[in-house]
């Protein structure tokens, strides 16, 4: 199966889909996009074989690149991209090749942001004004693809807040470690995009980007905007993990306390009752009529006033806390 797309627009800005390779050169044609899609090893090397771009570009789309990136060459501007996949959070390369009229992309994976920006070529608006234009559109398009999993982590923390499922607290922390890891792996992509974008809106080498600098500067006024809601929603987890950690420690801390009077209660009359069974032979109250009933009388007085004397200290007025789900 060919995994290699083409699109090439016409000086009368004519669209035509699924040109052979050897035919975007020509001279009726105003520019063109070639997209690999998953392609296979044979594939691949016609960057090499046919478009003749650098080794170097070549080795970062084989082999994953930790952080997006910008490379100017003589012809072209090599940009690394980076995308999400929805399910795992995790990034996906897109290494987009630019030049005055034509876009190669080339892309391990299926991306939404490259088909969606593939289909909508067809506008008049996208094919007038070209390559560069089709750069911005799949930037865009991935940094507006990275707002859903936010928006999600957002709902969760406030359904934990809210606790309406009333969930144990240690179901509560699992997930939001499981949250804290999400966003790790949102900030690890995010952030070093929006480091891309500031160094897109002001090289001085992009000329043909000055006409767009708008453009970029609201792309790059969402990623700002996805940094400040990953950073607000890790407080957000801290806080929530807090106060439950604090409401945990707080309720082990009344269960020994109860656990503690108990056992000061019960103290001496263990130590009656552990008298009372050494079993020796002259025990004045062994042979008493009235010993066993005075000694579980003077066990009920001892048990009571202690409990009432341990109340009026005020032992039973355990702090409960605030229930974070009550805030």
């Amino acid at each position: 199966m060919d995994m290699i797309r083409t699109c090439a627009v016409t000086k009368e800005f004519d669209v035509m889909y699924n040109v052979p390779l050897r035919f975007v050169n020509s001279a009726d044609i105003s520019w063109y996009w070639v997209d690999f899609h998953e392609p296979t090893e044979d594939e691949a090397k016609l960057l090499a074989d046919f478009f003749h771009f650098h080794p170097l570009a070549i080795e970062d789309c084989l082999e994953y690149v930790q952080r997006p990136k910008l490379d100017f060459y003589d012809q072209y501007l090599f940009v690394v991209l980076h995308a999400i996949e929805e399910s795992s959070l995790e990034a996906e390369e897109v290494d987009l090749f630019v030049g005055q009229n034509f876009v190669v992309s080339f892309h391990k994976q299926s991306i939404h942001a490259v088909n969606e920006v593939w289909e909508r070529i067809k506008s008049e608006e996208d094919v007038q004004q070209g390559p560069f234009h089709v750069m911005y559109r799949i930037i865009d398009k991935i940094v507006d693809d990275y707002f859903p999993p936010i928006y999600h982590i957002e709902d969760v923390l406030n359904e934990l807040e809210e606790n309406a499922n009333d969930e144990t607290i240690q179901e509560i922390i699992e997930k939001v470690f499981d949250i804290r890891s999400d966003l790790s792996k949102l900030r690890r992509t995010i952030v070093p995009m929006r480091d891309l974008l500031y160094r897109i809106i002001h090289s001085e080498r992009l000329q043909r980007m000055k006409e767009r600098q708008l453009y970029f500067h609201d792309i790059y006024d969402h990623l700002l905007k996805l940094a400040e809601m990953i950073e607000t929603n890790r407080e957000i987890t801290s806080d929530i993990r807090d106060s439950y950690l604090s409401l945990n420690s707080n309720r082990m801390n009344t269960i020994m306390m109860t656990l503690t009077v108990i056992t000061t209660i019960f103290m001496p009359l263990t130590f009656i009752s552990s008298i009372y069974g050494m079993n020796f032979d002259y025990m004045p109250e062994l042979h008493w009529k009235y010993g066993y009933f005075a000694v579980l009388g003077v066990m009920a007085v001892i048990a009571i006033a202690m409990f009432f004397w341990f109340k009026r200290n005020g032992w039973f007025r355990f702090h409960k806390g605030n229930d974070p789900k009550k805030k």
